[in-house]
């Protein structure tokens, strides 16, 4: 098939998710024509078609299941018999995902943004052959590259989209697994296998690793572990999956030392690998690590001149708002002169029930450096508003400086915490001290006075403790 006539613009983007349509918008706001290449039916990339916002949605509706089943009755609601619909759970999921792409394609078309439908390769550094239903060549003076991750296996095991799958078909289980084994504990592993668990399966999480939650700091993720197994969550950690056998109804996981897990449905929830597959960055010779991400400077520029990337495909922390922030300051950079990130301040966040929060560093990865510190805790128990809503498992850990009191983390397991880290954030951004959070006045009664609470508690001086 003959290209279509060549066409020019000041950037082209590959990839239309949280780090791409950001970048793309950014720089059509400040003056550039923009094209964009996606060769999703849909924009807005995993995060939104299979990944954050429909993860959030069944969440929210398993959530509400369960409250319904378990805590409105301390409320003194009663319910009577309660039960679900997972086909109208899937079509809400699928509605809330419809709504939020539907607005990118509109703040394209707002912004001018040319949208191309089909699989980008690179030329050179300047030049980009688009194949779909039509062929194009675009040419720019650069090029980002945002075409984030897909879901990793292990070793032996592959992924046959039926027994053995990924956290897209998790997403979209026709029906309730009676068994579903999880391997990885980490944001993906527990956050799907609570949606499952509160929805009737009977959920074991495998994991390589001594805890849960491995980067979490130690004392939240023994805490989320103690909570999770009181929620009937099973945990198999240290253990070393050899193999998934699939029969005839099922799956055997094979377990180094242990006996066989018999399963429906196995959820491999262990970590992602760049999407670089057929782009031509390493035919061009375009420099990557040795799993398979782009290198990039400072500046987001990769090895080849005039071609950056951003987001998960340059690896570090695998997180849509990171990806954005980085699109953001790429374009910036290379329009204004000026762009940056603050990869000390990256929140990070599991929403599970109760969620968990975190920004800046562990406890454990600060000794290590051999930075001085000192902390304060909090328990959520301790809350008015926390017991006046009947949610008070959790707790919120602040580190600072031992000697400076530079707030250096903070670290949150209870209700909301992922709304409760963003004063944190703020407050890190700004290089605030755990006594300047302390001071701030917070509102009573509110969730947010055990952050106050914990801020205080760094000097032992904690109210309500």
């Amino acid at each position: 098939m003959a290209a279509d006539k060549t066409q020019t613009y000041d950037l082209v983007v590959i990839g239309a998710g949280p780090g791409g349509y950001v970048a793309a918008i950014r720089a059509a706001q400040l003056g550039w024509k923009v094209a964009c290449v996606e060769r999703g039916d849909t924009l807005g990339g995993t995060c939104l078609n299979v990944g954050c916002i429909p993860s959030k949605a069944l969440l929210e509706s398993s959530h509400l299941y369960h409250q319904c089943r378990t805590a409105v009755k301390d409320h003194g609601i009663q319910t009577g018999d309660v039960s679900f619909d997972l086909a109208a759970m899937m079509t809400r999921k699928e509605k809330v995902v419809g709504t939020i792409t539907t607005g990118v394609e509109f703040l394209f078309k707002k912004n001018k943004i040319e949208r191309f439908s089909g699989t980008a390769r690179l030329l050179d550094n300047r030049s980009v052959q688009v194949t779909g239903k039509k062929e194009f060549r675009l040419q720019a003076k650069a090029i980002l590259i945002a075409t984030g991750s897909k879901a990793a296996a292990i070793p032996g095991v592959e992924l046959d989209g039926k027994r053995v799958v990924s956290s897209t078909e998790a997403l979209a289980f026709a029906h309730v697994p009676k068994h579903l084994v999880v391997v990885g504990a980490g944001a993906i592993g527990l956050e799907l296998g609570s949606v499952w668990h509160r929805l009737g399966a009977d959920v074991t999480v495998v994991e390589y690793l001594d805890r849960v939650l491995p980067t979490a700091d130690k004392e939240i993720s023994s805490h989320a572990r103690r909570l999770f197994k009181r929620q009937g969550l099973k945990f198999l950690l240290r253990t070393k999956i050899e193999g998934i056998d699939i029969t005839g109804d099922g799956c055997r996981v094979i377990i180094s030392g242990k006996e066989p897990l018999v399963a429906d449905k196995v959820l491999m929830a262990t970590g992602r690998n760049p999407c670089t597959d057929g782009l031509g960055f390493a035919e061009l010779g375009g420099k990557t690590d040795k799993r398979g991400f782009i290198a990039v400077d400072a500046h987001w520029e990769s090895s080849i001149t005039g071609i950056y990337a951003v987001g998960d495909v340059i690896g570090g922390a695998m997180l849509a708002h990171k990806a954005s922030e980085e699109g953001v300051a790429c374009i910036e950079r290379m329009i204004t002169g000026y762009g940056h990130v603050n990869y000390e301040t990256v929140p990070g966040i599991v929403y599970t029930h109760p969620e968990i929060a975190s920004v800046g560093k562990t406890e454990e990865a600060l000794k290590e450096e051999g930075i001085p510190v000192k902390t304060g805790t909090f328990f959520f128990k301790g809350n008015g508003r926390a017991l006046a809503q009947g949610d008070t498992d959790g707790m919120i850990k602040v580190i600072a400086h031992r000697d400076t009191d530079r707030l250096l983390g903070v670290h949150i397991i209870g209700p909301q915490a992922g709304d409760l880290l963003a004063e944190a954030v703020a407050a890190m951004e700004f290089s605030a001290s755990s006594e300047d959070l302390a001071r701030v006045f917070h509102a009573h009664p509110t969730l947010s006075e055990v952050l106050k609470e914990a801020a205080l508690n760094v000097e032992q001086a904690a109210i309500h403790g």
